[in-house]
């Protein structure tokens, strides 16, 4: 299960929070929100603090949203370590 939180400061920035595990259908939903969220035109941060853990293709997406230039903050090391990775 995945829960996000989203913080708005118009016009400036963005900030979704992240509760659980990027995994499963969860990675389409937050794909979704970010997708969404990057359209309205302010800076976009996610905050991973209270994430323990993301499958394969939670990876391959937080890799295309750091490639997006979209903050990832708070990540455990492990996760920060696959999002890093190539590949």
């Amino acid at each position: 299960m995945l829960r996000i939180s989203v913080d708005k400061v118009e016009g400036e920035t963005t900030m979704l929070r992240l509760d659980g595990q990027v995994t499963g259908r969860w990675v389409k939903l937050l794909q979704g929100m970010c997708d969404a969220e990057s359209k309205e035109g302010s800076q976009l941060t996610i905050d991973m603090r209270n994430v323990s853990f993301a499958d394969r293709d939670g990876i391959a997406l937080l890799r295309n949203l750091r490639d997006r230039r979209i903050e990832i903050l708070n990540a455990l090391p492990f996760i920060a370590e696959q999002i890093k990775r190539e590949g």
